[in-house]
């Protein structure tokens, strides 16, 4: 007897009848109902959430901004509605929206605060940034994994806006740029101005500092010239007090002056005619001497009274007076005995011509004299005046030279004072050239450096504003490249739900059909052909089941593997491995074999990664990942379905292979060890 007459034997024993042949359609069809419907039912699950119901409340009240109205409140309702992802009730109050989130009229709430817009307008201004809030109000007795799908459209809603708002803000700020650029230019301009007007103060500051040591110098010299003003200040009051007493002196001595030639001049008045008259009188003296003369040589006697009476008359005539007279005759009397008298007679003949002639001059004279003594008295009146005028000029200039000596004295203070200062200033002007000569330095580094910054500092057109806007507001651009896209939510577990819907529905063969034939194992049949006899009817039953589910989720849903063929010439190995190691442990281990493969399944639940990545399941999970056939057929599904790494299929086919020998392995030792029949297995503890 051949294997395969075995598993036709099998085969025919399952179809013998309507109802064997119904359950094998049924167990045929069990992958089916399992993995294709669970599909089906979560093919597309974010294609079809219009038809949640979800509470939107916009308060938003916008905002004024420079750039005008901000209403983002009513820019979300609006892109919102038109995207039609959920759908959206419009809800008076946040408060109307959760009681309707509670009594589960709505799956969650979208709530738009009224200060939203406010709060995104504030980013502008540092000083009074606030964020903006959305406020979702979900309920996990509504549905647990609704709070993850409204989680993203949050995400999704916000990375809008702040992008929005956020390209708007930082084009005011690239704004902000231009214009610290264009201040800082002229910055630049005003401190290359500033470098110019420095290095001229510095010129300035250095003839300054000159200036203000030929000032100090020259103050020292006034200084010098100030002092040689007090002193001679001081000689002059000195001298004008001395100039007040003579002038005093000078007034008295002018006034007895006028006064004496007053007198002079009345006493002179008559002198004119009285020196006519001496000239008249000594003119007769001559003559009556010269008669006299005669008369004594004729007779002395008549000669003495000639004398006499001559003598009479000129002091009747007032030539001579009475004394004059008196010793003039004596004189003659001892005279005119002889010729000494005579002599004497001669000289006092030629005397009196003498005088006659002086008297004559003195006559022509006198009115000149008394003239010239008038004029003089007139003189000295006016001298006399002047020296009064001069004397009180001479008083006032006593006074104003004393005042003239306490100004000299207060100039030549204030000229110490002014000289002290401009030695001081002469210090301090050194000092400003030096800051001078800094702030020429300083400022001329500052225009360098306002300069360069300025050339730092972006300063956008439009377009490149507009870009650089964009750019800060989305500075992150994420080009996913999808080596192998699955396309869809259903596309993305079939791997999974393919391998999970195999294994179950080779395990429900393993309850309608015996894993080894006990006619077999009664005959002589070797044990290898008992074993694969055993294994065929659950291969062939597989391999239909493999057929059906993937010619349904191929063609049915719509699944577009990039290998079609090669990916169900997976799925048709994987049922191979499936069905060896399912119908050995329970050829081998009978109903806790069952148990086993139950057990099996559960570990392959959460350790073959079909939808978390298996490196997050715990680490004592890692070695069923590792070891049982499930994680492999998921991941070289996925190679095949995606288009991945054809490498990796390979692995996954010789492992494959591996767990069909191991399940053929345990049917050949279900095969020996059953040969040997004992009361157990006539009457089993456990049949199941």
């Amino acid at each position: 007897m051949t294997a395969f007459r075995l598993a036709l034997s099998e085969l025919r024993r399952m179809t013998g009848g309507t109802l064997p042949k119904l359950a094998i359609l049924a167990l045929s069809l069990v992958p089916l109902l399992y993995g294709a419907v669970y599909l089906y039912a979560n093919w597309d699950p974010y294609g079809n959430l219009d038809g949640v119901k979800a509470a939107l409340v916009v308060d938003d009240d916008g905002a004024d901004t420079a750039d005008g109205r901000l209403d983002v409140g009513a820019t979300v309702r609006e892109n919102l509605l038109e995207d039609g992802t959920f759908d959206w009730q419009l809800v008076d109050s946040a408060a109307a929206a959760e009681r309707g989130v509670k009594d589960g009229t709505y799956e969650f709430a979208l709530t738009i605060p009224g200060d939203f817009s406010a709060n995104l307008a504030s980013a502008s201004d540092p000083a009074t940034a606030r964020k903006a809030n959305l406020h979702v109000t979900t309920n996990d007795a509504n549905n647990y994994l609704l709070s993850s799908i409204v989680d993203k459209l949050t995400s999704s809603v916000h990375d809008t806006v702040a992008a929005e708002v956020g390209e708007e803000t930082a084009s005011q700020l690239l704004t902000g740029f231009s214009t610290v650029h264009g201040q800082l230019e002229r910055a630049a301009d005003g401190a290359g101005q500033l470098a110019d007007g420095a290095a001229s103060a510095d010129s300035g500051a250095a003839e300054l500092v000159t200036g203000l040591g030929t000032l100090s110098s020259g103050a020292q010299t006034l200084v010098s010239g100030q002092e040689q003003l007090a002193t001679g200040a001081n000689q002059l009051s000195a001298g004008a007090g001395e100039l007040s007493a003579g002038a005093d002196q000078l007034s008295s001595g002018a006034a007895e002056l006028s006064s004496g030639l007053g007198q002079l001049s009345s006493a002179t008045a008559q002198l004119p005619q009285q020196a006519q008259q001496l000239a008249d009188g000594a003119r007769q003296v001559a003559a009556g001497t010269t008669g006299l003369e005669s008369a004594v040589t004729a007779s002395s006697d008549a000669a003495r009274q000639g004398v006499t009476d001559a003598v009479t008359r000129l002091v009747q005539q007032g030539v001579l007076t009475q004394e004059q007279a008196a010793a003039l005759q004596q004189e003659l009397a001892g005279t005119t005995a002889g010729s000494g008298g005579l002599e004497q007679l001669k000289a006092l003949s030629d005397g009196a011509a003498a005088v006659s002639a002086g008297a004559d001059q003195l006559a022509g004279s006198a009115p000149q004299l008394t003239s010239g003594i008038s004029a003089a008295n007139d003189g000295a009146s006016r001298l006399s005046t002047g020296a009064a005028d001069l004397s009180t000029g001479a008083a006032e200039l006593s006074s104003g030279a004393g005042g003239l000596a306490g100004g000299a004295q207060q100039a030549l203070d204030g000229t110490r004072q002014l000289a002290a200062g401009a030695d001081d200033a002469a210090a301090g002007a050194g000092s400003l050239q030096d800051g001078v000569g800094q702030l020429r330095d300083g400022s001329a580094e500052l225009a360098r450096q306002l300069t360069a910054g300025a050339g730092e500092i972006p300063n956008p057109n439009d377009e490149e504003r507009a870009n650089a806007s964009a750019v800060i507001a989305d500075p992150l651009t994420v080009r996913t490249v999808d080596q192998a896209e699955a396309g869809s939510y259903g596309a993305g577990l079939a791997p999974y739900f393919l391998t999970l819907a195999m294994w179950v529905g080779i395990f429900m063969l393993a309850q309608a059909m015996r894993p080894i034939s006990r006619r077999a194992l009664a005959s002589n049949a070797p044990g290898w052909k008992i074993a694969l006899g055993g294994w065929l009817p659950f291969l062939a039953v597989s391999l239909v089941q493999a057929t059906l589910l993937y010619a349904v989720v191929r063609f049915g849903l719509g699944l577009d593997p990039v290998h079609p063929v090669r990916a169900w010439g997976l799925l048709l190995m994987a049922s191979m491995a499936f069905s060896a190691l399912i119908q050995g442990i329970v050829a081998l281990l009978g109903s806790v074999g069952k148990f086993v493969v139950l057990v099996l399944l559960v570990l392959q639940l959460v350790s073959a990664g079909g939808t978390f990545p298996w490196q997050t399941i715990p680490a004592p999970l890692h070695l069923a990942h590792d070891v049982l056939p499930m994680g492999y057929t998921v991941t070289g599904l996925r190679q095949l379905l995606y288009g991945g790494d054809l490498t990796q299929v390979a692995t996954v086919a010789v492992g494959l292979l591996g767990y069909t020998a191991v399940g053929l392995l345990l049917s050949l030792l279900a095969a020996r060890r059953h040969r040997l029949w004992t009361l157990k297995t006539l009457q089993p503890e456990i049949s199941i």
